[in-house]
């Protein structure tokens, strides 16, 4: 099934994304972190939120004063992430789009780019493309946010692996759904993303995915990245 299809039909019955409004946490900290670090505030930035779902960050991003623009790959989602901001009072570039295809935005153009668990299911063709575009609506010295999926001391992960393999390198086929998830070890982390950008700060995460009505404990990436 095509992945699009897939996030449709998640969107319209959710099987494992929540129903929360609010941002989310580990969104919360990198822009702590950027305070910290570059004393970087989102008002005034622009940003660039691939995977925007129904808006949570976007539309939080966008009430402290940054200017938004959200891809999105499912019209349910989209809808939603458009409702919500003319309930909150607030204004977000939202698109419709595959985020492993090719972004209509000028070179350089965003000050930040978030990937909140939106690449997991790109197939690597996709994913280079992700890379590629990215990196060139990126700013010279702009920050990135991934968080994805980790196989390092995750026996959820490596389980799926081998009970329901997909084609690619460490990839498997969430049956129920349709959808397909890859995770990665630190390794091919560093080695996917370390082409393209300075990798600033990557750390491991334990938490809890709920999907039909149980919870899973599982791991995952959080990474703070810089364009080279």
């Amino acid at each position: 099934m095509p992945q699009n299809k897939v996030w449709e039909k998640e969107y319209q019955n959710p099987q494992l994304l929540t129903k929360k409004e609010g941002p989310q946490n580990d969104l919360k900290r990198f822009f702590k972190f950027l305070r910290k670090t570059e004393k970087i505030t989102p008002e005034g930035l622009d940003i660039l939120d691939i995977g925007s779902g129904t808006g949570r960050n976007a539309n939080y991003l966008a009430s402290l004063g940054a200017k938004v623009t959200g891809l999105e790959i499912s019209e349910t989602a989209l809808a939603l992430a458009k409702a919500r901001a003319k309930e909150e009072g607030v204004v977000v570039d939202y698109h419709l789009l595959d985020i492993g295809s090719t972004y209509p935005f000028k070179n350089e153009q965003f000050d930040v780019v978030l990937d909140v668990m939106s690449s997991n299911s790109l197939c690597e063709k996709e994913r280079e493309v992700y890379l590629k575009e990215v990196s060139r609506v990126l700013k010279k010295e702009g920050n990135f946010f991934v968080k994805a999926l980790c196989k390092d001391g995750d026996k959820n992960a490596k389980n799926l692996l081998k009970m329901s393999p997909s084609k690619e390198k460490d990839t498997y086929l969430n049956k129920e759904m349709g959808l397909i998830e890859r995770v990665f070890s630190r390794d091919d982390f560093i080695a996917t993303y370390a082409s393209y950008f300075k990798i600033v700060q990557l750390l491991k995460k334990t938490n809890y995915q709920r999907f039909q009505g149980q919870s899973y404990k599982r791991n995952y990436w959080l990474c703070y990245l810089k364009k080279l």
